[in-house]
């Protein structure tokens, strides 16, 4: 009968820790912003252009949860989704060199993030030719017969590089009309022409890389959760790391401090679906706030007040708290589904610590 017991009493337990378990996981889930756990797909392999999205946001001197792309009008972005063609519409049979269709499912983009950029990057392939690439929103598909499709022109580039490359299309305007009905996603039409304008008729001539899943469409979105910062939090905001060094009062308590703590997203599981970093230092506060307060622990006016009140009448007022005075943000790259996503969070990382 005791070892009855003692069963359930640990399946008590473990399923005490696995509903805990999810309970912290769905907190920090939505503390990032997202719903679910994003599903991860293990044959998908992370494109660079992300990736060099990510290092040149985690390389910068400046800490901000925007998204400062040189020659990118990004604005208050803070997110960036990566999408390929998802293959509607696509009839292999029908197929011209000189005109295809691209269509990216963005329905699942949530309905808090507000569009601030989009751009559509086709691959070139080399070629002796020069051409213009064209790219139109496609407000009203056609029908055969009847009435041709009502197309929007919406940006162009001329091609000229023999050794291929990557073009990039600005394609904010469709990108806007599908966020506010996306229904009316009929997809993006791309149109190559020569330099005199004639459609090139050889395949061998066309520079537009022909595998379609090669092509994709990044938008920028702003969540809506950053708060602007003022003029004295921005001159503030280099990333530096203060020091550690740890002060003992004569007692032995530890005088308010950062301490070290890693948040490693292999031993929360979540390895599978995070890209990168695969942690961060995150770091806490900790340790007393001793009267007088010393110039050190960045105090306000209203924490010496209460450190003296308190050093009076300790019944009357708690002593000060040691929390953090200064943080940062962190940049993550993940997967969800078959896309890619590069967000910044802010207030991520301790950077300064104080007596409030």
């Amino acid at each position: 009968m005791v070892w009855l017991v003692m069963v359930i009493w640990s399946v008590a337990v473990l399923q005490q820790a696995e509903g805990d378990r999810k309970a912290v996981e769905t907190g920090l889930l939505r503390m990032l912003g997202l719903e679910k756990r994003p599903r991860a797909v293990p044959s998908l392999t992370v494109p660079e252009d992300m990736l060099q999205l990510y290092k040149q946001q985690t390389g910068l001197d400046l800490d901000t949860p925007f998204l400062p792309l040189p020659g990118r009008m990004t604005r208050s972005a803070n997110t960036v989704r990566r999408f390929t063609h998802s293959g509607k519409g696509d009839d292999r049979r029908k197929q011209r060199n000189d005109r295809f269709r691209l269509f990216f499912n963005v329905s699942e983009v949530p309905k808090n993030e507000k569009v601030t950029a989009a751009e559509l990057k086709l691959t070139v392939l080399g070629g002796e030719f020069a051409q213009r690439v064209l790219v139109h929103d496609i407000v009203r598909p056609g029908v055969k017969g009847k009435r041709p499709p009502l197309l929007r022109l919406l940006d162009s580039s001329k091609i000229s590089r023999k050794e291929g490359g990557a073009v990039t299309l600005d394609v904010l305007p469709a990108a806007e009309r599908w966020a506010l009905h996306p229904k009316q996603n009929h997809g993006l039409l791309i149109e190559v022409t020569t330099k005199k304008g004639a459609r090139p008729q050889k395949p061998s001539k066309l520079r537009i890389k022909r595998d379609l899943n090669g092509h994709s469409l990044l938008l920028y979105l702003d969540d809506g959760k950053i708060r602007q910062p003022n003029l004295e939090q921005i001159l503030s905001r280099t990333k530096r790391a203060q020091s550690s060094k740890k002060q003992r009062r004569k007692d032995g308590r530890d005088i308010c401090r950062r301490h070290a703590l890693y948040v490693d997203f292999k031993d929360v599981g979540w390895d599978d679906w995070i890209v990168a970093p695969p942690g961060y230092d995150a770091y806490y506060c900790y340790g007393d706030c001793p009267f007088p307060l010393a110039d050190h622990l960045n105090s306000t006016n209203h924490a010496v007040v209460q450190t003296l009140v308190h050093s009076v009448n300790p019944s009357v007022v708690p002593k000060a708290c040691c929390v953090p005075t200064q943080l940062s943000s962190i940049s993550m790259l993940y997967v969800d589904d078959e896309n890619i996503v590069l967000k910044n969070y802010q207030d991520m990382v301790v950077e300064g610590c104080g007596c409030r």
